[in-house]
């Protein structure tokens, strides 16, 4: 049995920053994550995507993103069950809890961390004619090397961030851009909107507003798809294409964790945001996308806040007779877990007896 501090249900972005927090904090992280490698959706569906919300980046690959939150974690060690899917969860009679994953590995924990952002998922399909036909033919729906579009003719459909930043970063790869979207407003940020229509005036990128892709055409593979124009067929465009990438999202579902008696709402699960992110079981917390509350925002940045004050909460709850105010973070030489010397960030911390 893997026994941790604080156990971490799923290694993205959110999950990886808790190693930090909690580490500052001398507490011990174990991660579970299905996917193979740490890193989340940044990882597996788009390490290529530019994020321009990352205080101190203007601009940042969701890959090296991971790397760099790998490189912050690695003085504090934590462990990880890679490939493996949390099933079921018991509560001890001491109040701590036992996580067993769908290949049997058993982890406890006094705390444990859901940051499993939109749980498993997969990506919303249009409702098209002989789609699958040209599934990995010409159609995708994930975005993972932009240089597979070096040079072609691409056509992206969507109207959220995805759609935008993969146009706007699309415009200097491919020989040809074309965005489509069933609206003519958008729901991505308005500095995208405005890159777009920039982009747009001087002839980078075809915006096709109101409008929608009706059907594909290709032998074997796509060679064309029709774009119909104010849901009016005589409008109907003939587009030639080399690919055709509907962005329309990701259709998310819990999995097992819905079973674990947690509060649910709209597939997310409710969270006291008023304190520290904790769930209607106490000792279980739910950070970054995987969670709601009255004025959330699903953004990377504030699921870093998050996973902050449910690592000061989960030292209060393990230990709960010390006191003490965080007060900042600086560098200096700190023993590692290991009792190795080795320079790492350390917090500062005030103690209150």
């Amino acid at each position: 049995m893997i026994k941790t501090d604080i156990l971490i249900i799923g290694a993205g972005p959110v999950g990886l920053f808790a190693v930090f927090e909690a580490g500052l904090l001398k507490l011990k992280c174990h991660l579970i994550d299905a996917l193979p490698q740490p890193g989340g959706q940044c990882a597996e569906i788009y390490p290529k995507k530019p994020i321009y919300d990352i205080p101190g980046f203007p601009e940042i690959l969701a890959g090296d993103l991971v790397d760099n939150l790998m490189e912050q974690i690695k003085p504090f060690q934590p462990g990880f069950t890679l490939g493996e899917r949390a099933d079921t969860i018991e509560k001890q009679e001491d109040g701590s809890f036992v996580v067993t994953t769908n290949k049997g590995t058993k982890h406890h924990a006094p705390i444990v961390a859901i940051a499993g952002g939109l749980g498993s998922f997969e990506p919303r399909k249009p409702q098209l004619q002989y789609l699958s036909k040209y599934e990995d033919n010409g159609v995708t729906y994930i975005i993972r090397d932009p240089e597979v579009y070096r040079d072609k003719k691409v056509l992206i459909a969507g109207g959220g961030d995805s759609a935008l930043d993969w146009s706007i970063f699309l415009a200097d790869v491919a020989k040809e851009i074309t965005l489509v979207h069933r609206r003519n407003e958008f729901r991505g940020a308005l500095d995208s909107v405005e890159k777009v229509q920039e982009l747009k005036n001087k002839g980078r990128i075809n915006l096709i507003t109101p409008a929608e892709v009706v059907s594909l055409e290709g032998n074997g593979v796509l060679e064309a798809v029709y774009v119909r124009k104010n849901n009016n067929p005589r409008e109907d465009m003939r587009i030639e294409v080399d690919n055709f990438v509907p962005l329309f999202g990701l259709s998310p579902k819990l999995g097992p964790i819905a079973d674990w008696g947690l509060e649910i709402e709209k597939n997310a699960i409710k969270v006291d945001n008023a304190l520290d992110y904790q769930t209607n079981i106490p000792g279980i917390y739910a950070i970054g996308d995987v969670n709601t509350y009255p004025g959330k925002l699903k953004l990377i940045l504030c699921g870093f806040h998050e996973a902050t004050l449910m690592c000061q909460s989960a030292y209060q709850r393990i230990f709960p007779d010390k006191k003490y105010v965080m007060k900042y973070t600086t560098v200096g030489g700190v023993e590692g877990f290991d009792g190795s010397k080795k320079e790492a960030p350390k917090a500062v911390v005030k103690a209150i007896e």
